[in-house]
């Protein structure tokens, strides 16, 4: 067998894979975002004080839409519900991450870095791009490909 052929005949399997790849991303990103958004909400105002700390405008609202959004999030990912809409809202809460916390530290996670930050944004473009899978209710709902 050529390379070729093997190459693809091995796409044509993996791709049997994509929608557990999807599944499995949703549900890693749902519960890197569990512990986090429930922490702001148990120490909203600590939170909001640290936010106010690091020049974000509005702290105690911004706090507010940063807990609310990760905490819907959970929710939607775990269901696989509304994944598009969901993911770029949490996109921007990492950027804002990155630039506000993360940035400074350089990339490494051992250094509180930007590099747990730059993969919840890498998963999250993923699922924004492909949508949740199969193992989804977007699919139930919208149909293939959403």
């Amino acid at each position: 067998m050529r390379l070729k052929d093997f190459y693809l005949e091995l796409s044509v399997l993996l791709n049997y894979f994509q929608s557990l790849s999807l599944l499995f991303a949703r549900l890693v990103l749902a519960y890197g975002f569990y512990e986090p958004a429930l922490t702001k909400w148990r120490n909203f105002d600590t939170t909001a004080e640290w936010f106010g700390s690091l020049g974000i405008p509005f702290a105690p609202v911004m706090t507010l839409l940063t807990a609310s959004v990760e905490i819907i999030g959970v929710l939607l990912l775990v269901l696989g519900l509304f994944t598009r809409l969901i993911t770029v809202p949490l996109m921007v809460i990492m950027v804002i991450a990155v630039l506000t916390v993360h940035i400074s530290n350089g990339f490494s996670v051992a250094n509180n870095g930007f590099e747990v930050p730059l993969y919840y944004f890498l998963f999250l473009s993923i699922l924004a791009s492909h949508g949740a899978g199969e193992f989804s209710l977007d699919k139930v709902i919208f149909g293939k490909g959403k």
